[in-house]
């Protein structure tokens, strides 16, 4: 069991990565729900603290819920991107276009786009590769479904995800990724894994961006966690030293209970 793979003075280094927490809608709200939303979560953002904020809506929302936060300090993402410039590529979005509309980052690879779309690692490295070319930040969600967790195969699928999703990308760009833990079995269903169980994951994901890069790369990434995160559990599971944020699904959907969990990370990176 990998609790952590750094000692008490890497320990200190930890807070130097500035907490992150992103709200991902989906495929949820309408327009006038979106900019509520989004106007709500910005007339709070005096009690952000030391996190970095995003939120993800629907690609049809993204420029109005931009307008919305005006000056605000949250960033807006996008739930999917596709790897080509332009072209004859009916229903996709490209970095350009996302870039255009002030988008700043991008999911690659959530769980949903997975297991329900049927996107490859293959794939999700190239979109990867277009996010980042394009000078966005990309969020890489990687993790194991229930039967998988339950054969003791967590380390290997979230391996192979990260090796795969991560192949040929080049250390220096290392600032423009964030990894996002979303075990599929705490998606959605009110599970959510315990500290120790995600402390143990994310430290794990932490030993293997040390071999794909290296050991101060590593130190410098941010490793989200995902999975019915709310405020209630939040501050446990930032609590931890590899948990550097989280990647919120429903309850980023209501700005009291978004901000509980930004404001817990905020706390327990202090």
């Amino acid at each position: 069991m990998i609790m952590s793979i750094f000692s008490q003075s890497d320990r200190k280094k930890l807070t130097m990565r500035k907490p992150f927490v992103a709200g991902n809608w989906k495929m949820n709200l309408n327009r006038a729900e979106a900019l509520a939303l989004a106007t709500g979560l910005a007339q709070k953002a005096s009690q952000f603290g030391v996190t970095e904020v995003g939120i993800i809506p629907p690609f049809v929302y993204i420029d109005a819920v931009k307008g919305a936060i005006k000056d605000a300090p949250i960033g807006i993402g996008s739930q999917d991107v596709y790897f080509e410039k332009n072209g004859a590529f009916t229903g996709e979005i490209s970095t350009a276009m996302l870039a255009d509309v002030g988008v700043k980052y991008v999911l690659v690879g959530h769980s949903e786009r997975r297991h329900v779309i049927g996107e490859t690692d293959a794939l999700l490295n190239k979109k990867l590769h277009a996010v980042i070319n394009a000078g966005l930040i990309a969020i890489l969600c990687i993790g194991e479904k229930l039967e998988e967790r339950q054969a003791n195969k967590t380390f290997d699928v979230c391996k192979a995800q990260l090796v795969e999703g991560l192949k040929g990308l080049d250390k220096s760009k290392a600032s423009q990724l964030v990894i996002a833990y979303e075990p599929v079995w705490a998606i959605g269903t009110g599970l959510n894994a315990t500290k120790e169980q995600a402390q143990e994951v994310h430290a794990f994901v932490r030993s293997e961006l040390a071999q794909i890069f290296d050991k101060p790369t590593a130190d410098s990434i941010r490793i989200q966690y995902g999975g019915s995160v709310k405020a209630s559990n939040a501050a446990e599971l930032m609590s931890q030293p590899d948990v550097d944020g989280a990647l919120v699904g429903g309850a980023s959907l209501k700005v009291d209970e978004f901000l509980g969990i930004i404001t817990a990370a905020s706390s327990a990176k202090k």
